[in-house]
C-alpha cells in the first residue's frame, strides 16, 4: 500500500513538472509569448530549476537546452524512483539500468510532447467554435500553426470547415502508437 502511494506521488509530482518544463521548452521553440497567464504560470513554476540549469547548460541554436535537459533528468529520476519503489532488482549491470532509464526518459519526453500538442490542438479547435477572440487563443494558435500549416496545403477547407486539426490528431495518434511500442521495447529490457 505504501509503495503504491509513493508511486502515485512520484508520478504526479514529477509528471507535473516534466510537463511544465516541456511546455516552457515548446513555448520558447515555437515563439509563443509568455506575457499571458498560462505563460507566466509556466515560467514561475519552472524558474527554480531552469535558472540554475542555464548556468551550466547554454542555449544551442536558439533552443533552450537547459530546460529540455532538466525535463529529461527529472523524468529519469522519476523513473528510477518508480523502479526502486517497485522493488526493481536488475540482473544486469547498474550501468545498463541507467542507460535504459535514460532511453526510456527520452522516449517519454517525445510522448509527452505529442500529448502537449494534442492538448493544444483540441483547445484551439474548441476555442475556434466557442470563443475565437479569447485571450488565450493566440497562445494555442502559435503552438499549433507550424504543424497545421503544411497540412493545410494538402487538405483544403470543406464548406469553410478546416479539417487539418483532425488530420494532425490522427497523425499524432499514429506516432504515439509507434512511440508506445518503442517504450515497451526499451522497458522490457529491465
Amino acid at each position: 500500500m505504501l509503495s503504491q502511494i509513493g508511486q502515485l506521488l512520484v508520478d504526479v509530482v514529477a509528471g507535473l513538472f516534466v510537463y511544465l518544463l516541456l511546455a516552457r521548452f515548446h513555448f520558447q521553440w515555437l515563439r509563443v509569448p509568455f506575457r499571458n497567464p498560462p505563460g507566466a504560470f509556466v515560467v514561475a513554476a519552472t524558474n527554480w530549476i531552469v535558472l540554475p540549469a542555464r548556468r551550466i547548460v547554454p542555449a544551442l541554436a536558439g533552443f533552450d537546452v537547459a530546460t529540455l535537459m532538466a525535463a529529461w533528468l527529472l523524468q529519469g529520476a522519476a523513473l528510477w524512483l518508480l523502479y526502486a519503489l517497485k522493488g526493481g532488482e536488475s540482473v544486469s549491470a547498474p550501468g545498463t539500468v541507467v542507460a535504459i532509464i535514460a532511453a526510456v526518459s527520452l522516449v517519454d519526453l517525445v510522448r509527452y510532447s505529442f500529448y502537449i500538442l494534442i492538448f493544444a490542438v483540441l483547445v484551439q479547435v474548441v476555442l475556434s467554435w466557442v470563443n475565437p477572440y479569447s485571450p488565450v487563443a493566440p497562445i494555442f494558435d502559435s503552438m499549433t500553426r507550424p504543424f497545421l500549416k503544411p497540412i493545410r496545403r494538402f487538405v483544403p477547407p470543406i464548406a469553410n470547415v478546416d479539417l487539418s486539426p483532425l488530420v494532425l490528431l490522427v497523425l499524432l495518434q499514429v506516432l504515439l502508437i509507434a512511440v508506445a511500442h518503442l517504450r515497451e521495447l526499451a522497458g522490457a529490457l529491465f
